[in-house]
């Protein structure tokens, strides 16, 4: 397993990421971006460093500590209703994410890097992408006969599924 570490300087000029997206794999199948603004750092973490909590949504892993942040570590593939990630993981890929001042530790299977799109790169993800992941989106780009989600960081730190019934 690959050993990285993508931090945000979030004092360098604003200039440097506009248009600046993290991408990554939900799950084998699912290439997606988030803009980098939303992103505090990616980490691997091992599973044993996440401690499970009783009585939350099957998306919740538990809790895990981040820069001495207690933060929650959420299984994204599953709270988008896709593929969940492999139960035989030893190790989780997270990325951070800092929403008006709410932490989110997104798990997913895979990070791949930063890429640059332009703004009319982004399409409407109607019609592209299953309608039950359209709320979570911001939009999609159609790239190589590949569809790279663009999801919002907002409509997933403030989602429903996040919530204990």
């Amino acid at each position: 397993m690959k050993n990285y570490k993508i931090l945000v300087d979030k004092q360098a000029s604003k200039n440097n990421w506009e248009n600046s997206y993290l991408k990554f794999e939900l799950n084998q199948q699912t290439p997606a971006i988030m803009p980098i603004n939303y992103t505090q750092e990616a980490v691997s973490l091992a599973v044993e460093s996440v401690t499970s909590m009783p009585n939350m949504p099957p998306c919740i892993l538990g809790l895990m500590n981040w820069r001495s942040h207690i933060i929650w570590a959420v299984d994204l593939p599953r709270m988008l209703n896709l593929e969940s990630l492999d139960g035989r993981l030893r190790q989780y890929n997270i990325i951070v994410i800092e929403v008006e001042s709410l932490m989110l530790g997104l798990v997913v299977h895979e990070i791949k890097g930063i890429t640059k799109f332009m703004s009319d790169d982004i399409r409407s993800p109607w019609g592209q992408v299953a309608s039950s992941l359209v709320p979570y989106l911001s939009g999609c780009v159609v790239k190589e006969e590949e569809i790279l989600l663009v999801l919002d960081a907002k409509c997933l730190a403030f989602s429903p599924v996040l919530r204990n019934n």
